[in-house]
Formats: structure tokens, C-alpha cells, sequence
């Protein structure tokens, strides 16, 4: 079966380990709040979830909440401060992207993160040169699980959704995917969410690892 003409990855939980600071800036805010930290097995499900998902689970408090508002403003302000302290790319991510442009595979991002927080942490890791395209959470008309970003960045680098591959580590990530005919791939490393299981989302495959790519999505091709 073919290899696939492009593969575009999530950000947090599937490219990068974002945890570490997005994480450690909520902890940070509990802090301020006169809360003691929580420990980062706790944390981790909910870092693709962004500020609404670790304000919930720290806070427990939701968008709806009138406190909700200050508190994401000054989660983010404290995020922005400390962006790639702690995170990495994922173990075996960094030669995957090797591979990817040795065998002249592009590459890219869609992520639901801010470009003034995304932009910035790519350029830090060393990839916002590398990558064929960076979508953000506020570069498309709506963000994932909507289809739009999946849209856009196929127009961006040239190619048919159909013939690209998407690598999430959240449930949104498969919708968003296969409402463009993307073949999905779940991030089996990722951060996963803490909903339904990932093997009821309804993707072409679960990789354990980011090697196991390109054998997963050229199987389904």
C-alpha cells in the first residue's frame, strides 16, 4: 500500500510533552490560590484539554463559572512566562521527523493551542522552520473536533486531505480528522483524556510509538 503523502500531528500530547509546564503553571495558580500542587499523574490527562481542562481539574471549576475568566488569564500569563522549560519532544518523535523528510514526506501541525502560545514554543523545539504548516486554534474559523483546521492545513501544504494522515492523542482529534476523510492515527504515548477508551473512537490505528507510524497508516492506505 502507498505510503501517505503528508502527516500532519497534534501538538500537545502527541508531537511534544507539554505537561511538564502546563502542568507546573497550574500548579503555580493553585499556589496563588492557597491550594497545594497536585502531582503530575493527575495533571497529565487533561494537558490536551489546555486551560479548561486543567483549571477543572485543579479548580473544579468550569467556563460557565463567573472565576473562571481571571483565572485562565492568569494560568495563560504564567504559561506564557515559562513555555519550554521542561518540555521535550516525545521519546523516538525527533528521529520520526528525520525519517519523515529523508523520505521527502511532509510534515505538519494542527493544533487547538493560541499562536502566541504555539509560534513561539515550535521556534524554541527547533521545528517551526521544518514544519510544512502550523494551524492553530486561532488560525481556522473553528477548532478541532470541526474540520475547517484539517482544511486548512491541507490548502496550506498543497495536498488532499484524503491523502494525508492525522496523529492525535484526543478524540477530537479522529472527528476532526474523519470529517475531511483524513486517515486518523491515536497517539498511544499521548496524554489520552480521561473519557471514553481510546479504541472506541473510531481511528484507523493506535501506535504505540511514534516509528510505528508510517507502517500503520501506509497498512490502512
Amino acid at each position: 500500500m502507498p505510503e501517505p503523502k503528508a502527516v500532519l500531528f497534534d501538538l500537545d500530547g502527541t508531537l511534544a510533552d507539554t505537561a511538564p509546564d502546563l502542568g507546573g503553571a497550574l500548579n503555580q495558580l493553585l499556589l496563588e490560590q492557597g491550594l497545594g500542587p497536585l502531582p503530575m499523574d493527575k495533571l497529565r490527562p487533561h494537558v490536551s484539554s489546555g486551560a479548561r481542562g486543567l483549571i477543572g481539574a485543579g479548580l473544579g471549576i468550569s467556563p460557565a463559572d463567573p472565576r473562571y475568566a481571571p483565572l485562565q488569564q492568569r494560568f495563560l500569563a504564567i504559561y506564557q512566562d515559562a513555555l519550554c522549560v521542561g518540555t521535550r519532544l516525545f521519546q523516538g518523535m525527533a528521529e520520526h521527523l528525520d525519517a519523515l523528510e529523508a523520505g521527502s514526506i511532509p510534515w505538519g501541525i494542527i493544533t487547538n493551542k493560541s499562536q502566541r502560545f504555539a509560534i513561539p514554543l515550535l521556534e524554541q523545539l527547533g521545528l517551526r522552520q521544518r514544519s510544512g504548516c502550523i494551524v492553530c486554534g486561532d488560525s481556522a474559523r473553528r477548532a478541532k473536533p470541526h474540520g475547517h483546521p484539517m482544511q486548512l492545513a491541507s490548502a496550506v501544504i498543497g495536498i488532499a486531505a484524503t491523502d494525508c494522515i492525522y496523529v492525535g492523542d484526543d478524540e477530537r482529534d479522529v472527528i476532526a480528522g474523519r470529517a475531511v476523510g483524513m486517515r486518523t492515527i491515536i497517539a498511544g504515548w499521548g496524554y489520552l483524556g480521561d473519557g471514553r477508551l481510546p479504541g472506541e473512537w473510531g481511528a484507523d490505528a493506535i501506535a504505540a510509538a511514534p516509528h510505528e507510524i508510517l507502517g500503520f497508516a501506509a497498512a490502512k492506505g
